[in-house]
């Protein structure tokens, strides 16, 4: 039985005004450094919404037995470094959007998206010391700040009594993506093959993120729905333009 059957799609609306805003910027700005004559320019950085796909991912297994994403091994390793990413949340991406592809094709979405909501949310799973393991298991858990209502903090009532993020008074944001209990009883899903939806798990987290947003957005072809997908998980044109900037380096196999 495969694991990841198709889903219906729904939409969501966009601000207009920001959407315009970013839209009018679809141009492509040459970095140079000092100039000398031993130094080449700096790769070329697109701007505007969405970023591009990146390098394309092989073909694969996406129901697979055990960990999937294992089959994309060889296409992480010649991309990992140049980009910045440990491999196995390269792999994770990259399943993710890949899954999505077969079951979902008019979504769209791309790796480089999921990457770029990675580095913001938590360095790709390595935020104060953490590591993610060769299953996607990232250690130590990730856990954000109260969500207590406190300055430019959301207030959000435990949901789980302490059962997922640890904190039997308010919700806390989970995982090398930042889910809250909420969210993840809705959405979380299974993506390394262990039989368990885990937001500690990079994996599953990334395939989460990826069923979300294309929920979300539609099309993340388009401006507009990549504006709104990326809206509805955070809502904020500052973290919209830092996703942005980050997805689009890696679009072109570089560092943010």
């Amino acid at each position: 039985m495969n694991r990841y059957p198709v889903r219906p799609k729904r939409r969501s609306r966009w601000p207009g005004p920001l959407f315009a805003l970013l839209a009018a910027t679809v141009v492509v700005v040459l970095a140079y450094g000092a100039c000398s004559r031993d130094q080449q320019p700096r790769i070329a950085i697109p701007e505007g919404i969405p970023p591009g796909p990146g390098a394309a991912t092989p073909p694969i297994d996406i129901n697979a037995p055990g960990r999937s994403a294992d089959q994309l091994h060889e296409w992480s390793a010649g991309l990992a470094d140049s980009i910045g990413v440990g491999s196995t949340a390269l792999e994770a991406y990259g399943y993710a959007a890949t899954v999505m592809a077969e079951t979902k094709p008019e979504c769209g979405i791309g790796w480089t998206t999921l990457a770029g909501i990675a580095s913001v949310e938590s360095r790709h799973g390595t935020h104060a010391g953490s590591t993610v393991g060769p299953t996607g298991a990232v250690t130590p858990e990730i856990r954000g700040i109260p969500l207590d209502g406190g300055p430019g903090v959301a207030e959000i009532p435990d949901t789980d009594g302490g059962a997922m993020d640890g904190d039997p008074v308010n919700d806390r944001a989970m995982g090398p993506l930042q889910f809250i209990p909420e969210t993840w009883k809705r959405w979380g899903v299974d993506a390394n093959g262990d039989g368990v939806a885990d937001a500690d798990n990079i994996d599953d987290a990334a395939l989460t993120a990826a069923r979300y947003l294309c929920e979300r957005g539609g099309d993340l072809t388009a401006a507009e729905g990549w504006q709104s997908a990326l809206m509805a998980y955070n809502l904020s044109g500052e973290y919209l333009t830092l996703v942005r900037d980050r997805a689009s380096a890696y679009s072109v196999g570089v560092r943010p």
